[in-house]
């Protein structure tokens, strides 16, 4: 529980625009009582030492990679893909400790608040000790993961992930694969125990690994234990070429329409990289709710592709970020890498702006990605508004690359010009919560 507070700054983001002299009031529960613009600064409110904007939301973090982040970065073959990193990331999934796990997270959680997130969503699929048998308390990896959080500060949305097969028409886990071995009932329970213990900054939803680790009957189980309860839903689907083709070859379809047609979506879902999406299968998502998680840095370290982001953006498709693989760990570097990437294969500029309604690729990029961090995390409400978690961050104007730019200028600057740290201040749940430099 926190103090009724009073914020108050000269800018801040709001309804896709900079606005001035906003008054910022959090209720007793860490929540935005009221946000006003245009409201000279009351005595009784603390003034912010800069610009304000809402967070993102990291929509899809595997916090025991952070341990091998710049680790994978050498070839000694004739070839090396996502399918040859997988097989590295094995070795370090099989060896790690709760102990180690917490060490690990609490770095990754407070390097992820200074990147800009004030909430993860962690697709938790290690779960048994290395040799595959379950831990006293079959939670012991997952509680690990809540401890980190606490103690860096950052919000958590727990996904006990369904893992149970090792490929598409294939039943069981590989030896490799053994800590994730899990089944519906499995999840079910622990999401129901993560979610007994919540509060402002920890709740929990689900997650599939993918089509190939969870099979259509695995799906139907889990759903009909979850029924229309309103919790996030998350799978990995159309990461890779391979998956695709596998998945053709032995549904009929393609993953993301196999996922809209066979089993049918809505707002709950999220897909994770959706990388290899045709047209219809967009238009499919959209008319269905479901969101996309796209995590661009690690796209481009694993060589997995490029997203249809203008296909997305247009249909209307509600989008997040995330840090996945760890090699990125800042929302700013993620929207710079989405937009670079169109650049790159488009040989165009401002592949994301909206010109006539928002010329700014970085203000359209970063709004659409505001909208949906809501959904992906299992909330009502995101951002500065009312009724929303008290989450903010102060822009730092003398942060490399901002000083001196127009206002109207800073958040493009803040994205494609800016390096080094940007924050004066964080805030999550009312509460100032700014890491160490």
């Amino acid at each position: 529980m926190t103090m009724q507070q009073k914020l108050w700054t000269p800018y801040a983001w709001l309804n896709g625009r900079w606005q001035d002299n906003v008054l910022l009031e959090i209720d007793s529960a860490g929540r935005w009582q009221a946000i006003t613009p245009g409201v000279p600064q009351p005595a009784d409110a603390r003034a912010l030492k800069g610009p304000v904007l809402p967070p993102l939301v990291d929509a899809h973090s595997h916090a025991f990679q952070r341990a091998m982040a710049g680790l994978a970065e050498t070839r000694d073959s004739d070839s090396d893909d996502f399918w040859s990193w997988r097989e590295a990331m094995y070795g370090v999934a099989l060896s790690i400790q709760p102990d180690e796990l917490k060490s690990v997270a609490t770095r990754l959680y407070k390097e992820l608040l200074r990147g800009g997130y004030t909430q993860v969503c962690e697709f938790h699929y290690l779960q048994h000790q290395p040799d595959g048998k379950p831990y006293e308390d079959e939670l012991a990896l997952t509680w690990a993961l809540v401890e980190a959080a606490q103690d860096a500060g950052i919000g958590l949305t727990m996904l006990p992930v369904l893992y149970a097969h090792q490929g598409f028409g294939v039943k069981g886990l590989k030896d490799t694969q053994r800590r994730f071995k899990t089944d519906a009932d499995w999840v079910f329970h622990a999401q129901r125990r993560i979610n007994a213990q919540a509060s402002a900054t920890l709740n929990a939803g689900v997650a599939f690994h993918s089509l190939r680790g969870a099979h259509a009957e695995d799906i139907s189980a889990l759903m009909k234990r979850l029924g229309e309860a309103d919790l996030p839903i998350h799978i990995h689907a159309a990461e890779q070429t391979g998956e695709v083709r596998d998945c053709v070859a032995q549904t009929g379809m393609r993953p993301i329409e196999w996922l809209c047609k066979a089993q049918g979506l809505d707002a709950r879902w999220q897909l994770v990289h959706a990388t290899h999406a045709e047209a219809f299968e967009v238009e499919l998502l959209a008319q269905q709710g479901a969101g996309v998680v796209i995590c661009p840095t690690t796209e481009a370290n694993l060589g997995d592709g490029l997203a249809p982001l203008a296909g997305y953006l247009d249909a209307g498709v509600p989008l997040t970020v995330g840090s996945d693989s760890e090699v990125g760990r800042e929302w700013r570097e993620e929207l710079r890498w989405l937009e670079y990437g169109q650049r790159l294969v488009k040989r165009q500029r401002n592949v994301a702006s909206q010109p006539g309604k928002q010329a700014s690729s970085a203000a359209r990029l970063f709004d659409a990605m505001l909208a949906g961090s809501a959904r992906a995390a299992g909330f009502a409400q995101w951002g500065l508004q009312a009724g929303a978690r008290a989450d903010w961050l102060v822009l730092d104007p003398a942060a490399e690359g901002l000083e001196g730019v127009p206002l109207a200028r800073r958040l493009d600057a803040l994205v494609f010009a800016s390096a080094g740290p940007l924050w004066a201040e964080i805030g999550v749940a009312g509460r100032v919560v700014t890491p160490a430099p």
